[in-house]
């Protein structure tokens, strides 16, 4: 199946440990989106519409081709996403100050109730998995999904840590 060669400390997985991991993952995700699902589904809204939120309201002036970027859409699906969330009063568009041709996004109040909803169910649901694992998992898990994304996701994820909060 895969091929793990030992690094430092030998690390050696069988077929069956990585099956495992794939599986752990499809299952965590089926359930931490989950909850979140039915709260955005009485919103006539999806998962695109969340992750589109909550980048929002994490980095609030975000402009279109920065949210394009980390979402990694393209431009008529993301369109599509925008305007509902504005038609629904979640988010606002403004133009930016030093380029005119910027739009900047940000939550309104009920964009930012929304956000700080979903947030707080997966956040719960995080902190649950992370006080059963234990302290010392939790920097060895970030380790494990950091190691799942390409490089220049990490590099995304690197520049998006070193913005201001």
């Amino acid at each position: 199946m895969a091929d793990i060669k030992p690094i430092g400390k030998a690390l050696f997985l069988r077929e069956e440990e990585l099956r495992r991991g794939i599986e752990l993952m499809f299952f965590a995700y089926r359930d931490f989106t989950g909850e979140p699902d039915s709260i955005l589904e009485s919103q006539n809204m999806g998962r695109a519409h969340h992750r589109a939120i909550y980048f929002i309201g994490r980095s609030p002036g975000i402009s279109v081709s920065e949210l394009l970027v980390i979402l990694n859409i393209t431009k008529q699906s993301l369109s599509r996403v925008l305007s509902a969330l504005m038609e629904n009063e979640f988010v606002v568009q403004e133009t930016g100050t030093t380029d005119r041709r910027q739009r900047l996004l940000y939550l309104t109040e009920k964009g930012i109730a929304l956000e700080n909803q979903l947030t707080s169910v997966q956040g719960k649901r995080f902190a649950r998995a992370y006080r059963e694992a234990g302290v010392d998992a939790v920097e060895g898990f970030q380790r494990v999904l950091r190691g799942l994304v390409d490089q220049s996701t990490r590099d995304q994820i690197d520049s998006f840590d070193d913005k201001p909060k």
